[in-house]
């Protein structure tokens, strides 16, 4: 047990584990929709169009998550007004913005001489680093989306498996895929300090695709994903604290190895039972 103990008589370990419970637990979420929804490039893009904005933020003095999530906010209904009427498709909307907007962000990153210690943690994640003031951030951002979902739960629900019965029935539906596009941008502001721009995709991803692997019923798969999410969360902590690695890469991993062993063992749908 002392494996298990001993990290948490230092503070920033603590504070870790709590911020990578959250994070696993609302991007594992809001995961199941960008899954099901085929979103998984818009997640990516919109996660590296923030850069900018961190960018300016950091130039100006401010928080850099104002920044990010005012550039995501941004970025998402721009996406969404560009293919709202048809003129382009989503994924060359998506294509265009995501690779205007991330040469901007490199642009700006390459004007600033001292942005490497600064910066480099939105990239690649600083989960040991997370301070009070961080976490506070992370746990208002994740309960605002946490808290959306469930009060639009049945009219994302119908959006996301008949858009068509969704219209007869005169539900928003323009008005809630701006709201879901606005819940990832600020999902992934509020993932931004525990594994980064850079490995945003697979916090989304990774644990809402095992889910799929397990059960078939959305109330069930964001539970399955939510759990593992969270233990990817606090096992990637141990494992950053143990092992020496970055944590946001040792999170990420731990998703990535739950996934795998789903894949291939997976009750009647596992690749070894299927070749069996």
């Amino acid at each position: 047990m002392d494996w298990l103990l001993d990290p948490l008589q230092f503070n920033f370990i603590i504070r870790a584990l709590l911020a990578a419970l959250v994070v696993g637990i609302v991007c594992s979420v809001l995961g199941t929709y960008v899954v099901l929804r085929g979103m998984a490039f818009f997640g990516d893009a919109l996660a590296h169009t923030i850069l900018p904005g961190v960018v300016i933020a950091f130039l100006l003095g401010w928080p850099l998550a104002i920044g990010a999530l005012i550039f995501g906010v941004l970025t998402a209904v721009g996406i969404g007004a560009l293919t709202d009427r048809g003129t382009l498709k989503e994924d060359t909307a998506i294509g265009v913005v995501f690779a205007g907007l991330f040469a901007l962000g490199i642009a700006l990153l390459s004007m600033s001489g001292n942005y490497t210690v600064d910066l480099a943690h939105f990239l690649f994640g600083n989960l040991l680093g997370v301070s009070i003031s961080d976490l506070v951030v992370i746990v208002i951002l994740a309960a605002i989306v946490l808290l959306t979902i469930l009060l639009f739960y049945k009219e994302f629900l119908l959006i996301s498996f008949d858009p068509v019965l969704a219209t007869t029935l005169r539900i928003p539906t323009t008005l809630l895929r701006y709201l879901l596009l606005v819940l990832i941008a600020i999902t992934i502001v509020t993932a931004l300090q525990v594994v980064g721009i850079a490995l945003m995709l697979a916090m989304f991803v990774t644990p809402a695709a095992t889910a799929s692997l397990l059960t078939r019923r959305l109330p069930s798969m964001m539970a399955v994903a939510a759990a593992i999410g969270a233990i990817s969360g606090v096992v990637g902590v141990y494992a950053s604290f143990y092992l020496n690695v970055a944590s946001g890469a040792a999170v990420v991993l731990v998703a990535s190895l739950i996934f795998i062993f789903v894949f291939l063992f997976a009750p009647g749908r596992g690749f070894i039972w299927q070749r069996q």
